[in-house]
């Protein structure tokens, strides 16, 4: 059999097409990296996990030194850390909740995932005029908890709970997405097809009924500077790969004050916006940047959604399927979808 080759790393560079920077990642089994826009290799932290990594002014990256066992818990990371450019550890947080853990015993853990957000920031990229400044007092974190709620479903249920904390680590806030359960727009049918299975997980012997992989403050808009409370700047904008759902929670009140999902149906801008499957990264563009006030979001396509079995789910689990990813920005008041990229805009057959 003959052998195929792929190149790696950056194999087109235009400067004029791009906006030159850096970009950082985390490489399995490496640590968290930077390069430039011509692939090279500018710094690396050592065995730094990234869930995601950020970084903030003066080199300083944020990320996890461990990763839970997946038979322990279901991607759970222990700890929030912020590493210097030389390596040492400035500041971490762990205690959020005591478990026992194969091979290390008890310890605490931070149970974080997917998303944090730190003051000064509300999403964490660059922002004109908001920058997190390395004296932060209050970090957003996306955490983990284990529930079991005989109404929703007979399996033990992993929870998903945003935490706010003080640099000290101290509890200011928080809000569980499994409390707000029958706040969501589930129809019967939905509730039944996650009673019987509440997407299990059999490494942790769970279920993760919504899948949260996003959270972010909306910080100033314009939504808000006309009257629109529901976009108070301290406000969370959240959401649920597997059911389907974006939202946002009120700070004060803990209520969800805008809903997008799961019906895609149920009006002509949700019909012409379209099904929103395998989201990640929904965010509100901030002030300071093109498309202000617009969200913006990777429609990852895939699967997602629960309800009645149809001809592609047996059991009214991923009921929505989508071929193919895009990037969209869509104005949450009127749904219109601004903007949009794709393959299909890169010359590539669909779906890519």
């Amino acid at each position: 059999m003959g052998q195929s080759i792929f190149p790696t790393g950056v194999t087109n560079f235009n400067p004029s097409k791009t906006w030159s920077g850096y970009t950082l990642f985390n490489a399995k089994n490496e640590g968290t990296i930077l390069i430039d826009m011509n692939g090279k290799v500018v710094h690396e932290w050592k065995d730094l996990q990234g869930f995601p990594n950020k970084m903030i002014n003066g080199g300083k990256v944020f990320g996890s030194l461990r990763c839970r066992k997946s038979s322990d818990a279901y991607q759970d990371y222990a700890d929030l850390t912020e590493i210097d450019w030389d390596g040492n550890i400035r500041w971490s947080f762990t205690h959020n909740e005591e478990v026992t853990d194969q091979g290390i015993g008890k310890t605490w853990v931070a149970r974080v995932h997917h998303d944090y957000q730190l003051e000064g920031n509300p999403v964490g990229y660059f922002v004109p005029g908001q920058e997190t400044k390395d004296d932060f007092k209050k970090v957003l974190l996306l955490t983990h908890h284990d529930r079991k709620i005989d109404s929703i479903s007979p399996y033990p249920l992993l929870d998903h709970v945003l935490l706010e904390i003080d640099r000290d680590g101290n509890k200011l806030w928080s809000w569980s997405t499994l409390d707000h359960f029958n706040d969501f727009p589930l129809t019967d049918e939905q509730k039944n097809a996650i009673f019987k299975n509440p997407n299990f997980q059999s490494t942790s012997n769970e279920g993760d009924v919504f899948h949260i992989n996003y959270a972010s403050y909306l910080g100033p808009n314009k939504w808000f500077d006309q009257g629109d409370q529901r976009f108070k700047p301290n406000n969370i904008l959240m959401g649920s790969r597997e059911a389907m759902m974006s939202w946002i929670v009120d700070h004060d009140t803990g209520k969800i004050v805008w809903l997008l999902g799961p019906d895609f149906t149920k009006s002509f801008a949700l019909r012409k916006l379209g099904p929103l499957v395998g989201m990640h990264n929904v965010h509100l563009i901030p002030k300071g940047l093109p498309g202000a006030g617009n969200i913006l979001a990777l429609n990852n396509g895939g699967w997602a959604g629960y309800g009645a079995p149809n001809q592609t789910s047996s059991t009214g689990m991923k009921t929505t399927r989508i071929d193919g990813s895009e990037v969209i920005e869509f104005n949450p008041i009127t749904l219109e979808k601004k903007w949009s990229f794709s393959a299909k805009d890169m010359g590539y057959k669909s779906p890519c």
